[in-house]
């Protein structure tokens, strides 16, 4: 099976065979746009079959898949947002993982980075579990929610500018749709916090300038859509390579989620 049909029973599928699907980037601003729910916009982003070279690698992967998940079943399609309905915190990635989201069905979960990240919003408060195993595992982020600049895993976790662009409409849309209560936005890594910016202004957003540079620790203060104050940080994405150098440390993903508690609530 290439990937999981919609409406099969998969926990928190949020899509329906008959789901509206985008085939072509047109398609999918059409989609993005005419999404007036989170609902609406998670079913549409979890079919969207717009970038060919994507929809191959990631059906391929969920076919041939990982020797040590060689029983298992893979999503094997786009990882929509997940979370918190109204998040005060908006966590923003790349996009998932060949074995991890893309199996798993649920963004940063299965996989290494997602073990470091998962661990520390636990520590934080952010989420009810240490760890993130499969979507309908009981995991449960509190205040947060989770987003993917890229939908589909891309080969060698290298997507291509126009595929950025063609998935562009469904970050706006999420942004847009959760700006009312967003208060941090955190940037995993450096393409995300590239991909955040223009997400941002496109959702309403009033963004400083000059941009400043991407850094783990870097703070932006932001204006949301409906004139409230709200922060962008810089985070070091917790890669495997980060971790193992030591780029990346436990107590650093938690300084940084702990700086977001605060920032939240002022």
């Amino acid at each position: 099976m290439t990937h999981v049909p919609p409406g099969s029973g998969w926990p928190d599928d949020p899509a329906q065979p008959g789901t509206p699907v985008a085939h072509d980037p047109v398609e999918v601003r059409k989609l993005a746009g005419e999404s007036r729910t989170l609902a609406e916009l998670k079913a549409a982003q979890s079919v969207c079959r717009a970038c060919p070279r994507l929809v191959e690698w990631r059906e391929e992967v969920a076919t041939v898949k990982r020797r040590a998940f060689a029983e298992e079943t893979y999503w094997g399609r786009p990882i929509a947002g997940w979370g918190d309905e109204r998040p005060e915190i908006l966590i923003v990635g790349l996009a998932p993982a060949a074995h991890g989201g893309n199996r798993t069905g649920r963004i940063f979960t299965g996989d290494r980075s997602g073990d470091w990240l998962f661990a520390s919003l636990y520590r934080t408060g952010l989420a009810v579990q240490e760890t993130s195993l499969r979507a309908g595992d009981g995991q449960r982020l509190v205040g947060a929610r989770m987003v993917a600049a890229v939908r589909c895993a891309p080969p060698a976790n290298k997507p291509e500018p126009a595929e950025r662009s063609a998935c562009f409409p469904w970050l706006s849309r999420e942004v847009a749709l959760v700006s009312a209560d967003v208060r941090v936005v955190v940037a995993l890594g450096g393409f995300a916090w590239q991909a955040i910016w223009p997400a941002l202004r496109d959702a309403g957003y009033a963004l400083p300038r000059p941009r400043p540079p991407f850094g783990h620790g870097a703070e932006a203060e932001i204006t949301s859509p409906q004139g409230s104050s709200a922060h962008l940080l810089g985070c070091y994405h917790p890669s495997q390579q980060n971790t193992f150098t030591g780029r990346v440390t436990a107590r650093m993903l938690d300084d940084l989620f702990t700086r977001a508690n605060v920032l939240r609530r002022l």
